[in-house]
């Protein structure tokens, strides 16, 4: 990992293209603007780890709902068939 030290209103150049430039520093926070290429996606790291863990779970849980469906469906008599699922 690169280490910088900058001062508001510098710039970090990375690439030909894309420039970090420090616009603000207020006690442990730094604000930074970023301009790059239309084509480069810029996330923050949190939000995207926060989406990740969510759509893991969603997939989990729908995992679950299909095995507890595919469960209730199981004892249900096929289409065309004159049996009578026992009552519980």
């Amino acid at each position: 990992m690169l280490v910088l030290t900058r001062k508001r209103g510098e710039q970090i150049l990375i690439g030909d293209d894309i420039v970090i430039t420090i616009l603000e520093s207020k006690g442990d926070s730094v604000r930074v603007g970023i301009e790059a290429p239309r084509g480069v996606v810029i996330h923050r790291l949190e939000v995207m780890q926060a989406v990740t863990d969510a759509n893991l779970e969603a997939s989990r849980a729908a995992a679950s709902d299909g095995q507890a469906l595919a469960g209730l469906l199981s004892g249900m008599p096929h289409r065309g068939s004159t049996e009578v699922p026992p009552a519980e």
